[in-house]
């Protein structure tokens, strides 16, 4: 492993979701606390896009935290998700990531081994890299 590797700074532990999956899984995933706010969309272990907290948000409105309502079953992933999404690898370092994260839009990274999702990496865990390594 290269010095600054990102491996050890990525969150392994991944929750994804398919792109026909209803809108009322993605509800299920945020209502738990310890998951990031970004869910990788996967199809056939194939990253084809992101779902974040705000895309979720802005498609919901108005429908309130009631399992039933409509548009979590009438909605589904791929009429959300941002398809194609930027990633970086496990050859990445923990700089490389910080640049993305701290110059373009993106508020979480996922990373890809061989073309499999193996991790994804958020600004809170470049920020808590750097706070654990610097002070």
């Amino acid at each position: 492993m290269k010095a600054n590797s990102i491996i050890p700074v990525m969150t392994k532990e991944v929750v994804s979701i398919s792109p026909n999956q209803d809108l009322l899984d993605v509800k299920h995933i945020y209502e738990k606390k310890k998951w990031h706010h970004h869910i990788p969309v996967l199809e056939k272990d194939k990253l084809v896009g992101m779902v974040s907290l705000v895309d979720f948000m802005y498609h919901i409105a108005g429908a309130g935290i009631d399992d039933d309502h409509e548009v979590y079953k009438t909605l589904k992933v791929k009429d959300i998700m941002t398809p194609n999404p930027f990633y970086l690898t496990t050859k990445s370092s923990v700089e490389e990531v910080a640049k993305v994260l701290s110059t373009q839009y993106y508020r979480a990274v996922p990373i890809l081994e061989d073309d499999k999702l193996v991790g994804i990496v958020s600004t809170a865990d470049i920020i808590n890299y750097y706070l654990n390594n610097t002070l």
